[in-house]
């Protein structure tokens, strides 16, 4: 629920008024309840505001839950030297325990039938004629 508020206070959609301060409020709640976008997104204000130190740590954070988009950041800033080897390995473990962590037959399943429907709809099939 804050990271959707969030998004919203950040775009405002259905003339919901931009509020920067509200945007931040719920992202940080949002990032506090373990939403791995969420905290990768403060990584992205944290280094617009120019503290990279805590980017990388909210991105590490990030990373470990999973988030794909916070591993890339976070490479970038590794390749740059702008994060030491020894957080960027423990991070790429805490992801792959992540990535490990959600794997399931069901999911699998589940993919494979959300798979199989985009591609029938790629061929049009479901269209109404």
């Amino acid at each position: 629920g804050h990271y959707m508020l969030s998004t919203m206070y950040r775009n405002g959609p259905g003339g919901i008024k931009k509020d920067k301060k509200k945007e931040l409020y719920h992202l940080e709640e949002a990032s506090i309840g373990g939403h791995p976008t969420a905290r990768n997104n403060l990584g992205c204000v944290e280094e617009e505001n120019g503290r990279l130190d805590r980017a990388a740590k909210h991105w590490i954070i990030a990373t470990k839950l999973g988030d794909d988009i916070a591993l890339s950041s976070l490479r970038v800033r590794y390749t740059r030297g702008l994060v030491e080897k020894d957080d960027y390995a423990s991070a790429l473990r805490g992801h792959q325990a992540a990535v490990d962590a959600t794997e399931s037959p069901q999911r699998d399943k589940g993919e494979a039938y959300f798979k199989l429907g985009r591609d029938l709809i790629a061929l049009g099939y479901g269209e109404k004629n």
